[in-house]
């Protein structure tokens, strides 16, 4: 079993959550930024191949490491399903989560609040080398509403906007330790995990 693991991010948030989440491992994450500041082009219509495209690349930039690499987004069922795997870039290439979550509160402004159902969609692969012909890919997914305004400062992305329920607030006001069990995140690496074990 390998003890350093490439991550294909740059989002150091990411990377803390990560690693909580695959502690069983006693895997040592690094980000992809510490190898390399070449970004591949997210050029897939799904999750799953932008998520290999993004191992593969962190894999190969890292001199052959075992790579982690997730595509993740939200999902909204009154925009057919959009953002999706636009989620990072819904507002423009680099432009933000702010950007990103005006975005989307103005195209859902006059949809009511029993229609604003959503849900977080992740999906992680591993590959053991650039080459892998055989990743491990496991999925996630986080059902839930959006909220009309943001609320909470923590997590990232549209945590701000995603109502949890039965937890009665947003993802960005849940307890880390809490969103670590529940999230699409949470979801897609405890099933990565029994793989790994496996």
């Amino acid at each position: 079993m390998p003890t350093e693991v490439v991550l294909a991010s740059r989002n150091a948030g990411k990377l803390k959550e990560m690693q909580a989440l695959l502690a069983p491992l006693g895997w040592e994450l690094r980000l992809v930024s510490d190898f390399s500041d070449e970004e591949p082009e997210e050029s897939a219509p799904t999750f799953v191949e932008n998520a290999l495209i993004k191992a593969r690349h962190a894999s190969k930039v890292s001199g052959g490491l075992p790579a982690i690499a997730d595509d993740s987004g939200i999902e909204v069922d009154a925009l057919n399903g959009q953002p999706g795997v636009y989620s990072a870039r819904y507002a423009a290439k680099g432009a933000g989560d702010r950007a990103n979550n005006r975005k989307l509160m103005g195209a859902l402004e006059d949809i009511a609040e029993q229609d604003r159902g959503a849900q977080f969609i992740c999906v992680m692969v591993f590959l053991r080398h650039p080459t892998d012909p055989t990743p491990l890919i496991a999925q996630g997914a986080w059902r839930g509403r959006i909220l009309h305004t943001p609320q909470g400062e923590g997590g990232f992305g549209y945590d701000p906007l995603f109502w949890v329920p039965g937890h009665d607030c947003s993802a960005a006001q849940l307890d880390p330790g809490v969103k670590n069990r529940i999230s699409h995140r949470a979801q897609a690496a405890a099933e990565l995990l029994d793989m790994l074990r496996d």
